[in-house]
């Protein structure tokens, strides 16, 4: 059985749509997080003169994932921003995928050297 066609005007369609859905989904993440915390903390008085990193909690994705499941609003933040980062991962996941039906095997290549290079920038460029 023959799979359906997959054009470029249709790969393209759905480059975009991911790339839309991704960011979607991350900015509302933001303002539910951002709407939270505010909720919570609006009205505290900022401490300028002490800085506060990030708590150990937020800098770990299995804690930003227990965070934001416990509807805490800078969990939820950060989640957003994790999905923002990986909006432009998936894009290129997909499009691996994409040429592998077109069957397009020098751009097969190319997008999984641009994926290298996403994670290895991602990773702090450690191997």
């Amino acid at each position: 059985m023959d799979e359906p066609s997959f054009s470029d005007e249709r790969f393209e369609t759905i480059v975009g749509n991911v790339l839309r859905l991704g960011v979607m989904l991350a900015a509302g993440a933001v303002f539910v997080g951002g709407s939270l915390y505010l909720l919570r903390h609006g009205a505290s008085t900022p401490e300028y003169n002490v800085f506060r990193g990030e708590p150990e909690t937020l800098r770990t994705i299995r804690g930003i994932f227990e965070g934001a499941f416990a509807f805490r609003g800078r969990a939820i933040i950060q989640l957003g921003l994790l999905t923002l980062i990986a909006t432009p991962v998936a894009r290129v996941l997909f499009s691996v995928y994409g040429f592998i039906r077109q069957r397009d095997f020098t751009y097969v290549l190319i997008t999984l050297f641009v994926l290298a290079v996403l994670l290895f920038s991602l990773a702090g460029g450690k191997l």
